[in-house]
């Protein structure tokens, strides 16, 4: 058996926002899909759902062809934005023991970043929601790259800022975009499940682990890929 000691620990642990420490893949979802009713796209909340963890630059293709896209794609965005900052966000609460598990993330001497693809207003809202404001280190939102999950952007921006390489931080994720995400930027993947997709399809995206969510991840934490 490997002794501990040599295997070297994490120096981050990178979590994602939407379905991982807050309860609002639901909420996005409504959101997404009453916008694109509005612009006469029919399509099912269902289907938006199974969506929910792209960027908006990655979920409106899969809906709308190039021509619509240029014809009212930003307007879309738009609407979906407004509805759902009027809407929806103030029903956003976090999932249990988040505020507790980062705390303790961090007396294990890990760096704490947040990978969203957040709009940066919306980012600012969503760690005053989970408690987290003055737990984070480093947090990126979709401002800070070019393209969103499952594109490793926003994981190689968290480790240019964190100063560290891929192999030195763990990612905490919901969904198989955040797990293909971070593998792509060298970084392992702990799901959860909390957001929606199954465990099937967290583990064919890479995720080492897979955890029912923050409270269990908190409760079990000693056994799980943050402190080995």
């Amino acid at each position: 058996m490997m002794d501990m000691e040599d295997s070297e620990l994490p120096k981050a642990a990178i979590f994602d926002l939407d379905g991982t420490l807050l309860d609002s893949v639901d909420l996005h979802a409504l959101a997404w899909q009453e916008a694109m009713v509005e612009f006469g796209h029919d399509v099912t909340f269902e289907q938006v759902r199974s969506q929910i963890g792209k960027g908006g630059d990655k979920l409106i293709p899969v809906f709308l062809s190039d021509e619509q896209q240029r014809e009212h794609g930003k307007h879309l965005e738009e609407w979906r934005g407004n509805r759902f900052k009027s809407t929806y966000l103030p029903l956003i609460r976090p999932f249990s023991a988040v505020s507790q598990l980062l705390q303790r993330v961090r007396e294990a001497g890990l760096r704490i970043a947040v990978a969203s693809s957040a709009k940066e207003d919306e980012l600012k809202k969503y760690l005053d929601i989970a408690a987290i404001s003055d737990l984070v280190d480093v947090a990126t939102s979709s401002e800070d790259v070019d393209e969103s999950k499952p594109a490793p952007d926003i994981f190689e921006v968290v480790l240019k800022k964190l100063g560290i390489k891929g192999s030195e931080a763990v990612a905490i994720g919901d969904t198989p975009y955040d797990a293909i995400a971070a593998r792509k930027a060298g970084v392992s993947a702990i799901g959860v499940l909390c957001g929606g997709f199954t465990e099937n399809s967290l583990r064919e995206a890479g995720c080492v682990e897979v955890y029912p969510g923050p409270g269990t991840l908190y409760a079990r934490f000693g056994d799980t890929a943050l402190t080995k």
